[in-house]
């Protein structure tokens, strides 16, 4: 077969149904010479290979799996059917109704031979597959817990305790059957993103229209979007109007209008008219599809706390197994007990132990958190983010496009000798209609709020670096800076008492005015955000210390805007590197400092921030790209839910280790004195399991208030 080198290979793993099956399949397969990572998201199915030229061929890959108990699948379709569990739970049922009827006949005394046929055939029926991976990982020296039950049940019919054997094999079986059902819960809020867009989509072409799956669209195609149905590929409106709902990419709660040059995503809901849209992604690079991956990609990452767990059990299991051994041996030659008593408190010891609970109560709470995250817009790179951002104390923000909206707005319009703020307004409305610039854009937008209609303008006529002219209704009208009318001759010296207010406030003069006379000035600046001084307030209340603004404008437009939002304090008038060399000295305190900007300008900052935040991402691959933790929208708010979203993750990840340390601890003293039964271990192992998976679970319906 041909070798696969110098790349990232990628793989659906089948039968992975405990949460030590990933460690087992890396361990295995770092062994191979030529894998420089090998890597495996239990929770995804997903595994990941990174291979050195001349490295191993797919036919190694997958004899290397086959050896650790599971198999792969090459292909990864778009949208994954996930594994059924049918044939497991029939078995397991069989297995307690043959367990059960051998009970009932030890009561009702039919002979010992037939009793012992129900319950061997009942281990056989509900065991074997455990035995099996049990097996395979004494072979590998993977050590978990189908080995630490195979080898309990295994001793227990040496003992003779055939009804406790059977009983161990179906409770253990149908805790396992729960536990895969609920690991799979997880596995739906993944696949429940996949299915957000449709397979196929409505191509218009000049032969009519037809539906076409969506890998046959390319860029540039035009596709219809029916009212009622959801958009399948990202794209740009050409024709139509209609409310969107795209709740599911960028968290809005909303639908927002889309018309001619607006951009729509894949997921997002059409709920009224017909739209045609100008496909400008393949599907597979979509923006729902960078969410997948980047949701995927955060869940293979594992937190700090994980690697930490994950470790601890790599060592823990088989110095379990050799405190079993001295537990069954060193007690009666010591003190001369029966060997079958310390050999059955022995094997209960064995499966008490299993660290099954702590290893998956970590992965389960993470993936739940950062699926619900992306649901409502958030996109976290990985899960050590997520973990540390409770730890953020200080929160840097950068400015413009940030706090303010990076664009000018009218704040105020001064009406001179006798014209009406109306009359100055449509003139400036009238003339700036044919400027592109972000000045006209503010005075168009904000005549259109105000409902003024345009008068007809000709002798249009731009004048460089100073402003414009035009004729409206047979006279002749002028916009522009206060050079362009003081070099005329048309400012009066009363107008310089309003120009000096408005530097004063570092707002932007527009005048407007004719050849005789000034008839009004317009201020323009940049608005802050409506929602910035209550987001602040949240993210204070949410346990952040310090508040800091970080900008390139003046003293005074810095301390202006700090004050109206209520940041702690601010720094003015910094260049790039002073941002960074700021976030340094901030981090000089000890405590983790974050940084939100709009991940292209304040790149470098982000960078050097302990977690970067980037606004507005849904149009921008370079804003997903920089920091670590990209918002879709420009909404503040959500920092303050990631901030909620962090400490209840990692409340609940600490929540989940103490049970599965707690009930470890209480049914191993249990096991000392000879008071606990294989059975009860198996309900403290497998019943801690579920415990920490549905409480993990919670993160996925947890709401933004």
């Amino acid at each position: 077969m041909k070798k696969t080198s110098g790349k990232t290979l990628e793989y659906i793993v089948d039968g992975m149904d405990c949460a030590d099956c990933a460690l087992r399949i890396e361990k295995k397969l770092s062994q191979l010479p030529g894998i420089t990572l090998a890597r495996v998201n239990f929770l995804s199915s997903k595994l990941n290979l990174e291979l050195v030229e001349n490295g191993p061929d797919e036919e190694e890959i997958y004899k290397a799996v086959k050896a650790a108990g599971y198999s792969l699948r090459s292909s990864i379709p778009a949208r994954r059917e996930l594994p059924g569990n049918k044939q497991m739970l029939m078995f397991t049922l069989i297995s307690g109704l043959l367990a059960f009827a051998g009970l009932i006949g030890e009561q009702i005394h039919i002979p010992e031979y037939i009793s012992i046929i129900f319950f061997s055939t009942a281990i056989l029926l509900g065991g074997f597959h455990i035995a099996l991976k049990g097996w395979k990982e004494a072979v590998n020296l993977t050590l978990g817990m189908n080995f630490l039950m195979s080898m309990a049940v295994a001793g227990a019919m040496v003992l003779g305790q055939w009804s406790e054997a059977a009983m161990v094999i179906f409770l253990f079986s149908l805790a396992h059957f729960l536990e895969s059902y609920s690991i799979q819960r997880a596995r739906r809020s993944i696949a429940s993103l996949m299915s957000l867009a449709p397979n196929t989509a409505f191509l218009k072409t000049d032969g009519g229209i037809s539906e076409k799956p969506v890998e046959q669209i390319t860029v540039g195609d035009i596709i219809l979007i029916k009212p009622g149905n959801r958009i399948p590929l990202d794209g740009e409106v050409i024709t139509g109007s209609s409310l969107v709902d795209q709740a599911a990419i960028t968290g809005e709660s909303l639908p927002l209008l889309k018309s001619n040059g607006d951009q729509v995503y894949a997921g997002s809901l059409n709920q009224q008219g017909m739209l045609e849209v100008k496909v400008s992604h393949p599907y597979q690079e979509s923006t729902l599809a960078k969410i997948i991956h980047l949701v995927e990609e955060a869940q293979a990452q594992r937190a700090p706390v994980q690697q930490f767990v994950e470790k601890f059990a790599r060592y823990y299991t088989p110095a379990i197994v050799v405190l079993a051994v001295g537990f069954a041996v060193i007690p009666p030659l010591l003190l001369g007990g029966l060997f079958s008593e310390w050999f059955y408190r022995a094997l209960v010891l064995l499966v008490i132990s299993c660290p099954c609970a702590l290893v998956i109560s970590t992965p389960v709470t993470l993936v739940s958190a950062l699926t619900n995250a992306a649901r409502q817009g958030i996109l976290i790179k990985g899960g050590n983010y997520l973990e540390n951002f409770h730890k953020v104390k200080i929160l840097a923000f950068d400015k413009t496009g940030t706090l303010t909206y990076g664009r000018p707005s009218v704040q105020t319009i001064i009406p001179l000798n006798k014209f009406s703020s109306t009359e100055i307004l449509q003139v400036a409305a009238s003339i700036e209609s044919n400027s592109e610039h972000a000045v006209a854009r503010a005075i168009l937008t904000h005549a259109q709020e105000q409902g003024i209609s345009l008068k007809p303008v000709l002798n249009f006529q731009a004048i460089t670096g100073r402003g414009a002219r035009a004729d409206l209704n047979g006279h002749t009208y002028y916009i522009g800076n206060h050079k362009l009318f003081e070099e005329n001759g048309w400012c009066q010296s009363d107008v310089h008492h309003h120009l000096d207010q408005i530097e004063n406030q570092k707002h932007t003069a527009v005048l407007v005015g004719n050849q005789d006379r000034l008839i009004g000035v317009i201020a323009l600046a940049d608005e802050v955000r409506e929602d910035a001084a209550r987001a602040i307030q949240k993210l204070q209340q949410a346990g952040i210390e310090k508040t800091v603004m970080l900008t390139g404008d003046n003293e005074m437009t810095a301390g202006s805007i700090s004050q109206k939002v209520g940041i702690s304090e601010y720094y003015s008038e910094l260049l790039p590197a002073d941002k960074v060399s700021t976030i340094k000295r901030l981090q000089e305190s000890g405590k983790l400092v974050g940084m939100v900007g709009d991940g292209i300008n304040d790149a470098p900052a982000l960078a050097a921030a302990s977690i970067g935040i980037s606004m507005g991402a849904s149009g921008s691959d370079t804003a997903i790209e920089t920091a670590d933790i990209a918002l879709m929208k420009d909404d503040l708010n959500k920092i303050a839910y990631l901030k909620q979203l962090s400490q209840r993750t990692v409340r609940i990840i600490r929540q989940n280790i103490f049970i599965s340390l707690f009930l470890k601890f209480i049914f191993f003293a249990l096991a000392i004195p000879g008071l606990a039964t294989l059975w009860m271990a198996v309900f403290a192992d497998m019943g801690a399991s579920l415990i920490v998976i549905f409480n993990g679970l919670r993160l996925l319906h947890l709401k933004d208030n």
